[in-house]
């Protein structure tokens, strides 16, 4: 770094007022100004004798953890060592924090001492939120001069929808055996679903044997439970509340974690079918953004059967629900918005705080 690039605004405004001043009081030959730049040098002089090295730091930051459900803590820890032969004072730590800046002053860090400074984050507003980069500033007592130095790399932390537990809405209809099923669907001991490789554990009941002879490994019969309800949840994009996204969350997670399949649609927000994972699900759902389109062609093109959970503010989204009913077994709608909501055939669930989700959760 070059001793002009460690000048402030307020050290290039001493410089220019010093020679100033030294230029006045030399022409019109009057000792005062000459005194007031002298000193003005000396500051200066002072100013880069206490910021022109550069310390020998060991500096860490440290995000924890970095995905986090809305409104809980995420904090950022920082570490500083001093490696230098001698004290330092006058330091700060400069983190940008999504679009802000966080400013920490830390006190003097004697040779070979460290300091350890936590500073929370955030995490009121769902989506992604860059932390860094780590800048740590060493400036002087008068403010004329410093010196700033990048650390590390910059972290991103993802701010998830907030969950409730919730039941596995039922489906209302028994399913045929032979019904559509999915990959992820949990084992079971009814309707062949495919061949696959034998992997240690199998029941060896199960063996193909005519398939084991013609390929030459050994392979099993997979059997699972094709009557396993599927949850398609829909979320109207235009009524894009935090709660809306985090009811919508809740019911999804809640089909995933008991292992059913689940499908997560958003209209043209970009959210595409969902796996029966949880934390995948999560984080597809933190990024969703509001759109312009409504439900209609989401609920058109939605594939039928098991439970649809259509969670919306919009009362007319409700009325629309029920043109699709006779394709799924059950059609469920969490109204998050104001105003009266309803459709024949459809369970209407009003909703203003998540936390009474669970209590009014139970469709019948």
């Amino acid at each position: 770094m070059r001793l002009t690039e460690l000048f402030t605004p307020l050290g290039w405004a001493t410089l220019a007022g010093s020679a100033a001043l030294y230029a006045a009081g030399f022409a019109l030959g009057y000792p005062e100004p000459v005194v007031l730049a002298t000193g003005g040098v000396l500051a200066l002089a002072a100013a880069l004798a206490w910021t022109a090295s550069a310390p020998d730091l060991e500096v860490r930051r440290e995000v924890t953890p970095l995905k986090v459900p809305r409104g809980e803590a995420a904090v950022a820890v920082l570490n500083v060592v001093n490696r230098g032969r001698r004290g330092l004072s006058g330091l700060r730590v400069q983190d940008r924090i999504g679009h802000s800046e966080h400013l920490i002053g830390l006190p003097r860090l004697p040779r070979n001492a460290a300091r350890t400074v936590s500073y929370p984050l955030p995490t009121d507003v769902r989506g992604e939120i860059p932390v860094g980069p780590l800048l740590l500033v060493r400036a002087d007592p008068f403010g004329l001069t410093r010196r700033v130095r990048r650390y590390g790399d910059s972290r991103t932390l993802l701010v998830r929808p907030r969950t409730v537990a919730l039941p596995v809405p039922p489906s209302g209809k028994a399913h045929h055996l032979e019904g559509p099923t999915s990959d992820n669907a949990p084992s079971g001991t009814v309707t062949f679903h495919t061949l696959r490789e034998y992997v240690v554990g199998d029941d060896l009941r199960h063996v193909h044997w005519r398939s084991s002879a013609r390929t030459g490994t050994l392979m099993v019969r997979q059997l699972i439970d094709a009557s396993l309800p599927t949850t398609t949840v829909v979320l109207d994009p235009r009524e894009l509340t935090e709660l809306a996204v985090d009811a919508a969350a809740s019911v999804a997670v809640a089909a995933a974690r008991a292992g059913f399949p689940v499908r997560v649609l958003a209209g043209d927000a970009g959210v595409p079918d969902g796996k029966a994972d949880p934390d995948a699900i999560l984080d597809r759902l933190a990024l969703v953004r509001p759109g312009t389109s409504g439900v209609a062609e989401t609920l058109r093109m939605a594939r039928g059967g098991g439970s649809l959970v259509l969670v919306t503010g919009d009362a007319a989204e409700v009325v629309r629900a029920a043109g699709v009913r006779r394709r799924f077994d059950r059609v469920i709608c969490v109204h998050t918005g104001t105003g009266p909501a309803g459709a024949p055939g459809v369970t209407v669930i009003p909703l203003t705080d998540l936390d009474a989700l669970p209590l009014s959760w139970s469709p019948r």
